[in-house]
């Protein structure tokens, strides 16, 4: 730009050609310089990235990028990756320098929200020198496709939950045990902080020191995951829908469940029953749970809860713990389907998982500023109102329920299951 205005200077005031002409040539013999110490050196840039096998659904994944140069001067580059086009973002680009003869590790972050296959493309480094005048491109890394499966890292996050003695660090509730739902084990020394109540006064007596019965919890429960894949769970929140926030606390309750030595099993359904797994604890019962919740597929229907009934009654014999995803907006929403769910709980601990609109809580806490505000506040009120109503409802048939924000889903749900399971009423 400032060569053109030199030289547009130049017709007004003839003394400055000359000048003009000098800077002209000096610009394009750096620029042949430009070419030459960039063009010259072979393979004189290595980058590569790097990213998990698979994205975990609705968290941060990182991805990195390992840049070498072996240019013996210090190197600008522009990063151009080529993301899948589901993040939508068009203008992506890193700029960064690197020192002569080094390396650079950079690391940035996607949060996917669905899942999928996402297909990354070239990877795009563009180089400059010192004198900045060109750039060389560099291409690494084509077309490289990873899976996107229900959040693995929220499954890692929660592993440690099922040991009871590191539940308070991620604030669970310690529920007190109103019943006994216990197998004899064995007899053995009491140590501070055991239950009195337990003591075995015969053990104690032969011993001469005081003796405890330990008792161990009974095993094997069938514990089934439903969710309801219908229209109700289309609703987004953070860029994720219900149904997704549904499938990702699945996969990590049925890790809890596994670990608490119960059967984890789980169904989908709509218009029709899909993706059942059977309740059991084989060493490959997770692998088969992530894998039908990954082939989790709707068209967002309205859900048919008869179906639901009929496979329930067909396909469940034995008593189960039974927790449903779903979401009712309004008590009608719910007495329509209340006798099948009332059919449900006759034979199964039933439990409703449903959910706080939580932009409806932000309207409520808001400050109306005029009429037609207050019409939506009130609106709000309304519906926040019959969320608590169902609840109730629920409660009146002997119908357990969750109701939660999104985002407390699966502390929420694992909340609950440890309760069942603690107060025995399975």
């Amino acid at each position: 730009m400032g060569m053109m205005l030199v030289f547009i200077c130049a017709f007004i005031f003839p003394f400055l050609f000359n000048a003009a002409r000098y800077l002209f040539f000096g610009l394009l013999f750096l620029l042949l310089l430009d070419i030459i110490i960039l063009f010259t050196t072979k393979n004189a840039v290595e980058a590569t990235r790097s990213m998990p096998e698979k994205l975990s659904n609705g968290d941060e994944n990182p991805i990195s990028i390992k840049i070498k140069n072996f240019y013996t001067f210090p190197i600008r580059v522009k990063i151009v990756d080529e993301i899948p086009f589901q993040f939508q973002i068009r203008n992506f680009n890193i700029e960064k320098k690197i020192d002569a003869s080094s390396e650079k590790e950079l690391v940035y972050y996607l949060r996917p929200v669905e899942r999928g296959e996402y297909s990354f493309g070239n990877l795009n480094i563009f180089v400059s020198s010192p004198l900045g005048i060109i750039s060389r491109k560099f291409t690494f890394d084509k077309d490289r496709m990873v899976p996107t499966y229900p959040s693995y890292i929220q499954l890692r996050k929660y592993d440690l939950m099922a040991f009871s003695n590191n539940l308070f660090q991620y604030g669970v509730k310690k529920i007190r045990r109103i019943g006994h739902s216990m197998e004899f084990e064995q007899i053995r020394e009491y140590t501070q902080g055991d239950d009195i109540r337990t003591l075995n006064w015969k053990a104690t007596a032969k011993k001469n020191a005081l003796m405890i019965n330990q008792f161990q919890d009974e095993k094997s429960q069938s514990v089934y995951m439903i969710i309801d894949k219908g229209r109700v769970m289309k609703m987004p929140f953070n860029g994720l829908s219900l149904l997704d926030y549904a499938i990702n606390a699945t996969l990590v309750l049925s890790n809890v469940i596994l670990k608490k030595h119960d059967k984890a099993g789980m169904l989908t359904f709509s218009k029709k029953v899909e993706n059942r797994v059977i309740a059991e604890k084989r060493s490959s019962q997770m692998e088969k749970i992530l894998e039908s919740l990954y082939n989790v597929k709707t068209d967002f229907f309205e859900s048919d809860y008869s179906r639901l009934y009929g496979d329930i009654r067909k396909n469940i014999n034995h008593r189960s713990l039974i927790l449903l995803y779903t979401n009712f907006e309004s008590l009608d929403g719910l007495h329509r389907q209340l006798p099948y769910l009332k059919a449900i709980a006759k034979n199964h601990l039933l439990v409703v998982i449903f959910f706080n609109n939580t932009e409806l809580n932000e309207l409520i806490q808001s400050k109306a500023g005029n009429i037609r505000q207050v019409y939506d506040k009130a609106i709000a009120e309304k519906f926040a109102f019959e969320k608590r109503l169902i609840v109730n409802e629920l409660r009146k048939y002997g119908i357990h329920s969750v109701l939660t924000q999104p985002e407390n889903l699966t502390l929420d749900t694992i909340n609950k299951y440890l309760e069942i399971k603690a107060r025995g009423i399975l």
